[in-house]
């Protein structure tokens, strides 16, 4: 039967042909990434986004490839919002087989900033964990009836531990891991449950978000400067020998592409595989969490 299963398995070009995505985040970053991916394989993508236009630009630009896509804006800190993104996804392709929250914001600065990072720590509470505890009560009733779903909840390596220069964002994530540990246990066998937690990753966006940039001390510690200095070399393209090389165990900075390779993996997986905890790192990285 075993034999029988594993050349069935790897008989199938992709178990996520046919089935119907939606993903948070989606104008750019992780999202965009993960729903392009998504469509190469044969699924039917939803891309939300706070940014409509962004949606719509990433939404259009797969359809035009001949992939079926749909563009809807929500703000995930609004229920009601979140709630007619899955009625519009069902409207249109039947189902939400896989909903990945992944719309976030990283405000990292110290306590010592709480002046300046106030509001910007209330948006990240908003975003980062009401924002997943509404994705999933959104899409909850609706996989319970399909029978079936997986929900994939993007937290970070900053959960796993409380982390000077960024206790709140820490928060969030560990937050994430928490809830993601509580809906495994309460719909397993119905709902499929992953939570992914990148490690820091440049040029997806995030940086935007930070309030106090030397606020990253936690996260390197003791290799800040060198850190520091490898990340300028990267941006100015100069990086070269064994810690730019992904083959080298050397290797410092993992690209978004790499992240969003794992997470579709994770998600193109039988319905009765679960692959429930994912971590991604460069071998050679510099972070001390």
């Amino acid at each position: 039967m075993w034999q029988s299963l594993a050349m069935a398995q790897n008989a199938t070009e992709s178990h996520l042909a046919d089935r119907v995505l939606v993903v948070t985040g989606a104008g750019s970053g992780f999202g965009k990434l993960i729903v392009e991916m998504a469509a190469q394989r044969g699924a039917a993508v939803v891309v939300s986004d706070v940014n409509a236009e962004a949606a719509e630009s990433v939404a259009s630009a797969l359809t035009e490839a001949g992939s079926r896509a749909l563009a809807v804006a929500a703000d995930v800190t609004d229920l009601a919002q979140v709630r007619a993104l899955i009625e519009r996804a069902v409207e249109t392709f039947g189902a939400v087989d896989v909903m990945v929250n992944n719309a976030g914001t990283m405000p990292l600065a110290y306590f010592a900033d709480h002046a300046e990072a106030a509001q910007a720590w209330d948006r990240c509470v908003d975003i980062n964990f009401k924002g997943v505890v509404h994705g999933i009560s959104a899409v909850y009733d609706q996989m319970i009836s399909q029978g079936r779903g997986h929900v994939v909840n993007i937290a970070s390596i900053y959960g796993n531990a409380g982390v000077i220069g960024s206790g709140v964002y820490s928060a969030t994530k560990a937050a994430v891991g928490v809830l993601s540990d509580a809906l495994r246990k309460e719909a397993q066998g119905k709902i499929k449950v992953t939570t992914v937690r990148p490690t820091g990753v440049l040029n997806t966006g995030l940086a935007g978000t930070v309030v106090n940039p030397m606020a990253s001390a936690g996260i390197v510690g003791q290799n800040q400067d060198a850190f520091i200095e490898r990340t300028f070399a990267q941006l100015g393209g100069t990086v070269s020998g064994p810690g730019g090389d992904i083959d080298s165990p050397e290797f410092w900075a993992i690209e978004p592409e790499s992240i969003a390779a794992e997470v579709i993996h994770a998600i193109d997986q039988p319905w009765g595989v679960l692959i429930s905890d994912v971590t991604i790192r460069a071998s050679g990285e510099l972070f001390v969490i």
